[in-house]
């Protein structure tokens, strides 16, 4: 192994990620995903990119409420980034509302199970999962 190639090991991080997955009809359990979130401790990293596929979307529910799954999936982007429009859980760490955000719920818009990886570059990482699981 080459000095360059153990230096780029080395600075890989563990990340954690969940698919956002959209459920218009929670009885019938299909789904699509939709986005996803990354968390990276080390990095001090929250995100979530979203891609909703609003044809996809009807051809399992011609009556979804695209409009409303929208908005739902906004939230999360609002939750990850933090700030005045997170509400209440901006005062709260990264990591805590990444755990609120992947707990399980049976809602339109559901997390998927927790997924780990490495990475030196979590805003790449992220890009590079919604191309590879939701687009």
């Amino acid at each position: 192994m080459t000095a360059g190639a153990h230096d780029a090991t080395a600075r890989r991080e563990v990340f954690e990620y969940a698919l956002l997955r959209v459920v218009p009809r929670v009885e019938r359990g299909e789904l699509i995903n939709a986005g996803l979130i990354l968390y990276c401790r080390p990095h001090t990293f929250l995100t979530a990119r979203i891609h909703l596929d609003a044809d996809r979307l009807r051809a399992l529910d011609p009556g979804a409420d695209v409009p409303g799954v929208r908005a739902a999936l906004r939230a999360v982007e609002e939750l990850c980034a933090g700030g005045h429009r997170a509400g209440q859980a901006a005062a709260d760490d990264a990591g805590r509302r990444f755990r609120w955000l992947v707990a399980p719920r049976s809602t339109v818009v559901q997390p998927g199970p927790v997924h780990t990886g490495l990475t030196a570059d979590p805003d790449a990482e992220a890009s590079r999962l919604l191309e590879l699981l939701v687009r």
